[in-house]
């Protein structure tokens, strides 16, 4: 043991525990291309193994932010890592891109075995639906830097699509149809709004709320996971002429939906097309916050958002269907530059 490291805060012992619970997890993630085992000083993939002819990689990395700070509330830990993957394969997913595999960093400021645990497992099962690969990562112990009980939580993916197959908005035209796909709720993005919205009201995490339509708290309506869409929108691009993806993060549909549009090109968005979920409505009650200006901020309901030809609208939505996605055709593309919300 090393005694002098321990007396600064840092457990080895903890570490190794670590360790030892994440490997069932990790190996549960295991997909052709991977090479090696955890505990190397860096993961290996093999390429060549896949038969691109012209791969091109496409990497991707984030955070989960403040909903940390809920899951501290809430002492629940399990989820959270989900949100990490799929921030990132979602992404990196916007350009038509195959994750492959993924690497955490995790930070404490003591390690908790149990906690950490949690954490991964809640990362193996986001690498599961987005069948990539958890390779490694790491796990910092940083005694003064974290509260007692708090940690954060990074992740990092790469991705491969076929040069030819590379989606960047460039063939999206005027006319075009934009299918967006249900969100499971808030996902990973506003929560430093959605929590002072809870702190200005005195809202009560622990506590169910009707507005939610939910018997579930508060808390835990708040960290429902990101929904991943890996498999589903690659079903997609394999079978119908996808023009473009914008993944709904921060910024909501002002700034996520014009990264895939060309100049001079703008949407309409026709609000009634699809389900905005309680939880917006709940935090635009309590928050007053201007129902114009939500669209600016959350993802209302909708994840994902793809662009094609009006023809194939039907064809891509069946898709989604086959997978348990609810989607709708919810706005077109116009020569109108900017975002109409209708």
């Amino acid at each position: 043991m090393a005694v002098y490291y321990e007396k600064a805060g840092v457990s080895l012992e903890a570490g190794y525990d670590v360790v030892r619970r994440i490997k069932k997890h990790v190996a549960s993630t295991a997909r052709p291309g991977v090479m090696g085992n955890i505990g190397a000083f860096g993961g290996m993939f093999d390429l060549s193994s896949l038969n691109y002819k012209e791969p091109v990689l496409v990497s991707g990395t984030d955070g989960v932010g403040t909903k940390l700070k809920i899951a501290f509330a809430m002492d629940k830990h399990d989820t959270i890592g989900i949100d990490a993957v799929a921030m990132c394969v979602n992404d990196v997913l916007s350009q038509g891109a195959e994750p492959l595999f993924f690497l955490d960093y995790v930070a404490q400021g003591k390690t908790r075995p149990e906690v950490v645990e949690a954490i991964v497992a809640g990362v193996a099962e986001g690498c599961r639906q987005a069948g990539c690969a958890l390779v490694g990562g790491e796990t910092a112990e940083m005694p003064g830097m974290y509260e007692d009980g708090e940690y954060d939580i990074a992740g990092y993916t790469t991705g491969v699509v076929e040069k030819s197959k590379l989606i960047d908005g460039s063939k999206v035209s005027v006319g075009d149809v934009l299918v967006g796909i249900a969100s499971s709720g808030v996902h990973s993005n506003g929560f430093s709004l959605v929590r002072k919205i809870f702190s200005d009201n005195a809202l009560d995490l622990h506590k169910t709320y009707p507005e939610l339509e939910s018997d579930l708290p508060l808390g835990l309506v708040a960290l429902t996971p990101t929904r991943i869409y890996v498999r589903q929108v690659l079903d997609v691009i394999r079978n119908v002429d996808v023009h473009g993806v914008a993944h709904i993060t921060g910024g909501g549909f002002d700034e996520n939906i014009p990264r895939i549009l060309r100049e001079g090109q703008g949407i309409e968005v026709r609000e009634g097309s699809w389900e905005i979920l309680p939880i917006f409505r709940f935090l635009e009650k309590y928050g007053k916050i201007p129902h114009r200006e939500m669209f600016n901020i959350f993802n209302m309901g909708v994840g994902m958002v793809l662009a094609l030809d009006p023809a194939d609208a039907d064809k891509a939505m069946a898709i989604l269907a086959s997978h348990g996605d609810r989607a709708s055709v919810i706005g077109t593309v116009t020569d109108r530059p900017g975002v109409e919300i209708i």
